[in-house]
């Protein structure tokens, strides 16, 4: 249905128009002057204005001119319009379409000629707007893209008082592997509208595969920015259970390096910069969080022989089982692993244990089993919790045992000691030529 806003201080007209057009399903709003118009449009995106210029206090001209400035200064596009008048003269015409108006359309209205005009340019602007997307949108998040961003945020870096915002989506490499290229373009999506969400009113850019920049008008705050980061990665990982299932392990969320303006100052480029240099702070100190550039500091320069490197790094008092790992570290020691055993050709082994647990008391279960399979492996192996009921399991050396055999025996122990949740497993040999 095609919004149409129509301002003239005639109500006579304003009945006219408003009845021919809402008779062929058309929205109308209707104002009387242009201010009123103004403020309607601070907030509202009709489709077309129909304007009158002969209207006391603020006439068509000196309205649209003013609705062009408010259009730019919050970075709205350009709605058409169409000037109404009873006037014949061509300087007239020849005055609006210098101004960029769409049309004229004379007064008294000939319906069959209002709706054609109508018509044809609400068309024409939709054919332009399409234009206009597929030069500066991105096509899966509807975010700008990097040139248009680019370009818009060095007019709001350096005009507008607010934050800027480097926003990463971590761990995502891990969607394309573990689910495909199409999941992880529906977790793209699915961030952005997260983006969207969080900050409304902001203006919102895809830079890189998953990094995306954002301004926030008026956020002047650092609680502020912490308030969207948290709310960002809840509302992340809400949608990403959503599409992968409630059983998605995988470590999403957000870090977000920020930069004020002007207080950073208000040259794009440089803020660019800036917000990239914070970014990588939250990046090396956990993820999963935000940082203001400036608002921290790097750790003072403490030199130490490798003796009491030695010393601050040894592991005291070890225990004598497995190393459990959390996620986000295991990913780490796994990779380091995988790179010593293929360097030396050592022969290694992947265990994948699911504990067969439901309802109240199934998550105590999966812990339970966790702490036996903990105790029982050797000290030298690596776990993790892979799932609700699932543990990840590496053996650096499998040596020349059989690591199904020893899968088999932690199993067979655990299913004698609870029988209601007997434990599954899968092997997978790592042999290197």
């Amino acid at each position: 249905m095609k919004w149409i806003a129509i301002v003239d201080d005639d109500m006579t007209n304003l009945n006219i128009a408003g009845q021919i057009l809402s008779k062929n399903q058309m929205r109308v709003s209707i104002m009387k002057s242009g201010t009123a118009l103004l403020k309607f449009m601070q907030t509202n995106s009709p489709d077309l204005i129909l304007l009158d210029i002969a209207m006391p206090v603020m006439d068509g001209f000196e309205t649209l001119r003013r609705l062009r400035v408010q259009e730019e200064t919050i970075g709205r596009s350009k709605t058409p319009v169409i000037f109404l008048t009873a006037d014949q003269d061509t300087a007239t015409e020849s005055r609006g379409f210098e101004m960029g108006v769409s049309d004229f359309i004379r007064k008294p209205f000939v319906p069959e000629i209002l709706l054609k005009r109508i018509g044809n340019t609400v068309a024409q602007q939709a054919q332009i707007n399409k234009f206009e997307a597929d030069a500066t949108r991105d096509k899966l998040t509807g975010f700008l893209n990097k040139a248009a961003a680019a370009e818009r945020f060095a007019v709001l870096c350096n005009e507008k008082r607010g934050a800027m915002m480097m926003i990463d989506l971590d761990s995502f490499k891990l969607v394309n592997d573990l689910y495909g290229h199409e999941m992880g373009d529906r977790v793209l999506a699915a961030f952005a509208d997260c983006i969207r969400e969080g900050m409304p009113n902001g203006v919102h850019g895809r830079i890189g595969g998953d990094e995306f920049l954002s301004f926030a008008q008026g956020m002047t705050r650092e609680s502020d920015a912490a308030d969207f980061t948290a709310a960002l990665n809840r509302s992340l990982l809400r949608r990403a259970k959503e599409l992968m299932g409630e059983d998605m392990v995988i470590p999403l969320g957000a870090s977000v390096g920020i930069v004020m303006t002007p207080e950073h100052g208000t040259e794009y480029a440089s803020l660019f910069k800036m917000a990239d240099k914070a970014l990588y702070h939250v990046k090396q100190n956990g993820k999963h969080g935000y940082s203001v550039f400036g608002n921290y500091t790097d750790a003072p320069d403490q030199r130490m022989g490798i003796a009491a490197f030695s010393r601050l790094l040894d592991e005291r008092n070890i225990p004598d089982c497995a190393l459990y790992l959390e996620r986000e570290n295991f990913m780490y020691v796994y990779r380091f692993v995988m790179r010593f055993l293929s360097r030396y050709r050592i022969t290694g082994c992947k265990l994948l244990f699911t504990v067969s647990a439901e309802g109240a008391g199934a998550d105590e279960t999966a812990e339970e089993f966790g702490e036996f399979l903990k105790n029982t492996l050797r000290k030298s192996d690596l776990m993790m919790r892979a799932g609700k009921q699932q543990y990840f399991v590496l053996l650096p050396d499998a040596g020349e045992g059989d690591p199904a055999a020893a899968a088999e025996r932690v199993a067979s122990v655990w299913n004698r000691r609870c029988p209601d949740h007997p434990v599954a497993y899968e092997t997978e040999l790592m042999q290197n030529p």
